[in-house]
């Protein structure tokens, strides 16, 4: 009989499909890319109230009340008060953070007659509350000062880079689950934790601006007033102590004068005083010389 060659086609390495899956992932990023790329500008126009093709004066309704809410803004503030007494104020201050929903981030005081300083953080819609109620301590307001920044772009851009890495994230799981040789296992795990790191630092970026437009950040200073300082500088028992060193270190001063005078002083008189004797008794005329030459 005669023989028949029969050729059958050869299986594909399963190399292929790791090849062809990192072709087609590599389309997909791109095209998720550009399309979050699209999405960042469509959010971009809605946050700032007019989409294309529309006049400024055309969104007077609601749509322009709800793109301002969603806006992402940091409020902070600085308010310097001087008051009558810092701690019964550090204590209102505290209280007041509390009944906002919000709490101190962090204060730093001394003694009762020096300066006090809170940092509040407090719910972003209770920003002007805490300052009305601020102004309402008993004090006067020296100076005050407040700061908004808007981040909604940051933060929409933010979050289509994070959809965008997600999805890349799955789909680099998906083809190391297919892979077989150890390459391509290596290849697929070093781009997968790659997109890993890149999806943590993205969210962490994301939670410390949302969280810094959720609360807002306001540092209070208390300044004692000129009654409580002039009060809190005079010290009786501090004047006495002073008054008593003075005394003993005049005291201490006539001592020591008069220890130099019994140990230098009289010892060196004494010692002039025979040097001068001795003089007039061993040269014969300056006895005379001394006395004054006789007169005619």
């Amino acid at each position: 009989m005669p023989s028949h060659d029969r050729r059958f086609p050869r299986r594909p390495s399963p190399r292929w499909f790791v090849i062809l899956g990192l072709l087609v992932l590599a389309f997909a990023v791109a095209a998720c890319t550009a399309a979050g790329v699209r999405e960042n500008t469509g959010d971009n126009l809605q946050g700032d109230g007019q989409a294309p093709g529309e006049q400024p004066g055309e969104f007077l309704g609601g749509d322009r009340d709800e793109s301002l809410a969603d806006r992402k803004i940091i409020k902070t503030g600085e308010i310097s008060i001087e008051v009558e007494s810092v701690a019964r104020a550090v204590a209102r201050v505290r209280a007041l953070a509390l009944e906002l929903g919000g709490y101190v981030g962090g204060s730093q005081s001394g003694t009762a007659d020096e300066s006090a300083t809170l940092t509040l953080r407090i719910p972003a819609d209770r920003f002007e509350d805490a300052l009305a109620a601020l102004h309402e301590l008993d004090g006067e307001v020296l100076n005050e000062a407040t700061r908004e920044q808007d981040v909604t772009t940051s933060v929409v851009d933010l979050e289509a880079r994070l959809r965008n890495l997600q999805a890349s994230e799955v789909q680099y799981r998906t083809l190391l689950g297919q892979a077989v040789k150890i390459e391509d296992i290596l290849s697929v795990q070093t781009r997968l934790d790659d997109v890993r790191g890149q999806i943590e630092q993205l969210q962490a970026q994301l939670t410390e601006l949302t969280g810094l437009a959720d609360l807002a950040t306001l540092n209070v200073i208390l300044v004692p007033g000129a009654v409580q300082a002039a009060a809190g500088n005079w010290d009786p028992g501090k004047t006495v102590t002073d008054a008593i060193a003075a005394l003993v270190g005049f005291g201490q001063g006539l001592g020591n004068g008069a220890i130099w005078v019994a140990i230098v002083v009289l010892p060196a008189l004494v010692v002039l005083a025979i040097l001068g004797w001795l003089l007039l008794r061993l040269v014969p005329g300056l006895r005379t010389l001394v006395r004054g030459a006789p007169k005619q």
